[in-house]
Order: C-alpha cells, then sequence, then structure tokens
C-alpha cells in the first residue's frame, strides 16, 4: 500500500522538477525574445508617428511580407490558428513561424497598419516551445504543454499581465477544457517572461478608470447593459475581419495583388480620417479614453474598419490590442451617451470585447485586475459573464474548439464562426 501511495507522489515530483527547469529556460529564453521584439514594436511605431510619409511605404512593405512567406514556403502558414492546432491536433509548428512572424509585425507597425503584437507574441513563443522540445526530445504530450509554456512566456512579457497570460494559453485552445497539467509550466514562465521584460525596459500595461459609482442595482444593471452591447459589437468584429478576408481572397486571388489593394484602401482611408488616431495597434486613442480627451462616437467602427483592411490583406501582428481599442472607444461611448463614468465604462469594454472574441473569461477576468486593479471587480465580473455568453460560437480564431456549450451542460465540440 505505501509504495503504490508512493508511485503517483513521485511521478508529481518529477513532474514538478522537470516543468520547473524547462518553464524558467522557456521564460528566460522567450522573455528575451518578446523583449526585443517588443522593443522593435515600439521603435517601429515611434518611428512612423514622427515620420507619417511611412505610410505611404505600405505597398512596399507589403510586397516585402508576401515574399518572405513565399521565399521560406509559408504561403499557408495560418499563424496563430496553427499555434492552437499544434495543441488541439498536434498539428507541426514550422521553424520559420517565429522569425517570419517577429519581422513581418515589425514591418507592419513601421508603415501604421492597424495591427496588435500578442497574436504575434503566440505565435513566436509557440514557436520557440516547439523549438525547445525538439531539442531535449519531449514526446507529443509534453510537446504541447511546451507549447503553451512558450505562448504565455511570450505575452507576458509584451504586455505585463502574468495571471492572464499564464491562464490564456491554457484556455483559448478549447473552451470549457484548461489543461490544468500545464499550469505550473505556465504560470512560471509567464512571471519570469514578465519579470524580464520589465527588467529591461518594457512598461507593463495599466490604466487608471478614474472615479466610479459603488457597486449597487444600478451598477449591476450598467454591467449587464454594457457586457450585452459588447457582445454584438464583438460578433460584428469578427464578422467584419472574416468577410473582409474572404472578399479579399475573392476579388484578389493573388497575394501580391491582395496587400497592394489592401495598402491603397488603407492608405485612402488615412486620407480620410487625417487625424492617425485609427493607425497602429490603437494603444494612443485608448490612453485618450482614460484620460479625458474626447472620442468620436463612430470610433470603434472606424477602427473595426480599418483592422480589417490591414490584416485580412496580408499585413500582420494580431487583433488583440485593435480589439482592445475597439472595446475601450465604445465602452467610452456608451458611458457619455448615459452620462456614466467613462474610464469605468472604458475599461469594461476593453475586457467585454476581449472576451467575446477569444471565449476566455477566466483569463479575461485575471486581465482586468492586472489592468484596472480589483477596486472594480464586481462590474468586471458581471460584464465578462453576459458578454461571453450573449457572443455565441464567434471568435477571431477559427482553430478554437467549444467542448462544451455556453448555455447547455452538455459537450458539443464545434469551431468558432
Amino acid at each position: 500500500m505505501a509504495d503504490g501511495r508512493q508511485t503517483p507522489l513521485m511521478h508529481n515530483i518529477h513532474y514538478f522538477i522537470k516543468w520547473t527547469i524547462l518553464s524558467v529556460i522557456t521564460g528566460i529564453a522567450v522573455g528575451a525574445a518578446g523583449t526585443v521584439f517588443g522593443h522593435g514594436v515600439i521603435l517601429a511605431t515611434d518611428f512612423w508617428q514622427k515620420h507619417h510619409w511611412t505610410i505611404f511605404l505600405m505597398p512596399a512593405a507589403g510586397l516585402v511580407i508576401v515574399w518572405l512567406y513565399h521565399v521560406f514556403h509559408e504561403e499557408k502558414n495560418r499563424g496563430t490558428n496553427m499555434v492552437l492546432e499544434s495543441i488541439s491536433a498536434g498539428e507541426e509548428i514550422t521553424v520559420a513561424t517565429g522569425p517570419l512572424i517577429f519581422v513581418s509585425t515589425i514591418l507592419s507597425h513601421l508603415v501604421s497598419a492597424s495591427a496588435g503584437r500578442e497574436g504575434a507574441a503566440l505565435q513566436i513563443g509557440g514557436s520557440m516551445g516547439t523549438l525547445l522540445a525538439r531539442v531535449v526530445r519531449l514526446d507529443d504530450k509534453d510537446k504541447k504543454i511546451a507549447v503553451m509554456c512558450g505562448m504565455s512566456a511570450c505575452f507576458a512579457a509584451l504586455f505585463g499581465t502574468p495571471l492572464a497570460a499564464g491562464v490564456f494559453s491554457m484556455e483559448v485552445v478549447n473552451i470549457g477544457v484548461i489543461y490544468y497539467a500545464a499550469l505550473v509550466p505556465c504560470l512560471f514562465a509567464s512571471f519570469i517572461g514578465s519579470a524580464i521584460s520589465s527588467r529591461f525596459g518594457l512598461v507593463p500595461e495599466h490604466y487608471e478608470i478614474g472615479a466610479f459609482m459603488d457597486f449597487s442595482l444600478g451598477g449591476a444593471a450598467l454591467a449587464v447593459l454594457l457586457g450585452s452591447f459588447c457582445a454584438v459589437v464583438g460578433i460584428l468584429f469578427c464578422s467584419s475581419l472574416h468577410k473582409t478576408g474572404h472578399a479579399y481572397r475573392k476579388y484578389f486571388p493573388n497575394a501580391y495583388v491582395r496587400i497592394l489593394a489592401g495598402s491603397a484602401i488603407y492608405m485612402v482611408l488615412t486620407l480620410i480620417f487625417r487625424d492617425l488616431s485609427y493607425n497602429g495597434g490603437g494603444l494612443p486613442l485608448i490612453e485618450q479614453c482614460f484620460e479625458g480627451h474626447e472620442v468620436p462616437w463612430y470610433a470603434f467602427l472606424v477602427k473595426i474598419l480599418f483592422t480589417a483592411v490591414a490584416l485580412e490583406a496580408g499585413f500582420r501582428g494580431g487583433e488583440i490590442v485593435p480589439t482592445l481599442c475597439v472595446g475601450a472607444t465604445f465602452g467610452y461611448t456608451v458611458g457619455a451617451l448615459l452620462g456614466m463614468p467613462t474610464g469605468l465604462c472604458a475599461a469594461m469594454g476593453m475586457v467585454c470585447l476581449f472576451v467575446s472574441v477569444t471565449n476566455c473569461p477566466v483569463s479575461t477576468t485575471m486581465m482586468a485586475f492586472e489592468l484596472f486593479g480589483f477596486e472594480a471587480m464586481p462590474y468586471f465580473s458581471i460584464a465578462i459573464a453576459v458578454s461571453f455568453t450573449l457572443s455565441g460560437y464567434y471568435g477571431l480564431y477559427s482553430s478554437q474548439r467549444f467542448a462544451y456549450s455556453k448555455i447547455r451542460a452538455e459537450f458539443i465540440d464545434r469551431q468558432t464562426h
């Protein structure tokens, strides 16, 4: 009996020691890569903001991106979807994925494409996790943990939310199922990656929501209302991206022509909306929502348009920062119309949009606490739950699977729209 009890315990101790070592290695290596990548994105963003003429280099940058993927035979590389399928279906992440998304994302930011960086982080981290698995010869099951570990480390390094990053990679693959075997590796690597990036100058994201009313029945009603509205906006965002991509492929089947057409449309949009608020990822626009500056009521719609035109044409980076921008501007608009605290509404809008397009309520709740603090916890919790439920089975990632229904306690096994 004693030996029977000892064997599982020894297995757990072996697992803990092994993954502590591997997660430390992953956290350091991926955190360092994420830090370099983050500084590259910052430099590229600062450059275009000081030299607006780089916007007119979009066609050239786009052609280089398409050419790079062609040279490395990665035309069919599906980015984050491929990373997710490496966990759910055993698809192999190619060696070129990390370097290609690194370079192409910086090029996209250099010409002010409306793209994020966390999608790139998932690909860089997943690629490096796969490389580590090959080097130490992990089996297929452990390789999945290594991929999630790398995803968490790079996401945390870039965004500075280690709790959310540690859980996100375990939650995003199959909604309703969390890969608890990766809990220690992902959290260890996430906190190490975040610490490294912070040590070398990447400032974690944090926003002050300002004064807000004490939580009450009226506050609960506001959270439900805003969560419901954000679910609709999230569906609109996902549908816009998918339909724009379909239209691009239908009318411009050649990737070179497609990215040239997208560049032309994007430059025309930039000339129409001349203040450049909708160019780039959208962090300055988010900051305006919390600093009390006036934001146009239609800002969230325009940001959706800019993001769909850029990303579906072939520019790289990801959708997360634009998603947060759409959420912040929409929340700000709702708050201004209702006479409610705009900082609180912008914050709820950000996390509600995030959960509506990623379908990850646990990591979204943790992100809310890390970005805005715990004081408004009741608002965030209710709004996130409502937005998650009402957004249905839409999502940014077509490879994401729903293991369980959102509205019934039953197994469904379906993919996002």
